[in-house]
């Protein structure tokens, strides 16, 4: 099979974010002038060591939120937000944070999720996520199509449970880490393995 994204794939599902998988999934905690917000992205990864650097892309908007979505109006009112990591036993919290609510409702609550507060940002992060990464804004950028960002941002604060250090090394709680594959499928990070780099 061959297709043109102009022309359209005729699939059931989109096949562009199935190729590109298994993607971390980056939940992003704001605070705004209309409270708290918690959602889940999957166009999400680390980007630099040093500073370390985060990116994530916000694709859809709200009506209640004009060209966006909540977590990045927030991000552009305050400049700052936290990126909690998703662990297996946070699957249904995170899934249903991902509901397209009205700006102001705090999905935090909606999810039953614990809140703690960030050291290095006025801002909320999950409480129980195996790692949580506090960031400042760096850049928006406005990309090709209708309602599409990419954030970057400076991580200027580092959660990790402590439950998850092993020897010095991060260790995600079993069975794993979630990520997000395509349609409505997921994955868990499986058996590490190591690989010495020529």
């Amino acid at each position: 099979m061959f297709y043109r994204p102009e022309d359209g794939h005729g699939l059931p599902h989109n096949p562009f974010n199935a190729l590109i998988s298994p993607r971390p999934i980056g939940w992003i905690a704001t605070r705004g002038t209309l409270g708290c917000n918690l959602a889940p992205y999957s166009f999400f990864n680390a980007v630099a060591y040093s500073p370390p650097q985060v990116m994530f892309a916000s694709t859809s908007a709200k009506p209640d939120r004009g060209d966006t979505k909540d977590s990045l109006a927030n991000i552009r009112e305050t400049g700052v937000f936290c990126v909690n990591i998703v662990s297996h036993a946070l699957r249904a919290p995170m899934n249903a944070t991902s509901i397209a609510a009205a700006a102001g409702v705090d999905e935090f609550l909606l999810a039953g999720i614990e809140a703690a507060e960030c050291e290095t940002i006025a801002c909320p992060r999950v409480a129980a996520a195996p790692a949580a990464l506090e960031c400042r804004l760096s850049q928006i950028v406005t990309l090709k199509g209708a309602h599409n960002f990419l954030v970057l941002a400076e991580v200027t604060g580092v959660h990790i449970r402590d439950d998850c250090l092993r020897e010095g090394i991060f260790t995600p709680p079993a069975p794993g880490l979630l990520a997000r594959m395509g349609a409505s499928d997921y994955t868990v990070t499986g058996t590490p393995f190591q690989m010495t780099r020529p």
